[in-house]
Order: C-alpha cells, then structure tokens, then sequence
C-alpha cells in the first residue's frame, strides 16, 4: 500500500507539474513522446493512451487537469486504507533494521 501511495504522489505532482505550462515545452513533450513509443511493441499505444495522440494539444489538458483533481481524493483513500493496515497488522519491518539506529542517549 506504501508504494501504490508513493506512486500516486509522484503522478498527482507530475501532472500539476506540467498543467502550468499550458501545452508544456515543446521538448518536454517530445522527450517524454520519444521515449514512451521507444518501449517495444506497445510504445505507439503508449503515447495514445497518455498524451491522446501523438500531439499535446486540449484533449491532454483535460486529461492531466482531470487526473490532477481526482488523484488527491484517491490519495486521501489510500492513506486512509493504509493506516488501516498499519493498525490491524502494524509494521512488519521486513528488511529487519534497527529503528533505534539513530537515537542518542540524552546520559552517555
């Protein structure tokens, strides 16, 4: 649950990244077109499904626009799933760290 909430952090930012630039930069968009239709066989769907063809125009606006508004709903959601989780089961703490690795003793 951790990392599907990071994840969709990361695009919630991403899109309210690029809303501001209107039709973003030129070569922010062919950057981003270039490498999505590089990924084989599916790259040209790839960028239809993002972008809705292969040009950023009103249609990608609405699209990010449309995302940016509903995400941080979906984050509130999956936060909330989270902390669920947290409480029924608690940390798992897979990787076996020490949590106290940082703490001082105020005596030494």
């Amino acid at each position: 649950i951790g990392i599907i909430l990071l994840f969709l952090v990361m695009a919630t930012a991403f899109v309210g990244y690029v809303l501001p630039w209107g039709q973003m930069s030129f070569w922010g968009a062919t950057v981003i077109t270039n490498l999505l239709s590089a990924a084989p066989y599916m790259g040209t769907e790839l960028v239809q499904w993002i972008w809705g063809g292969f040009s950023v125009d009103n249609a990608t606006l609405t699209r990010f626009f449309t995302f940016h508004f509903i995400l941080p709903f979906v984050i509130a959601g999956v936060s909330m799933i989270h902390l669920l989780f947290l409480h029924q089961t608690g940390s798992s703490n897979p990787l076996g760290l020490n949590s106290n690795s940082d703490k001082i003793p105020f005596h030494p």
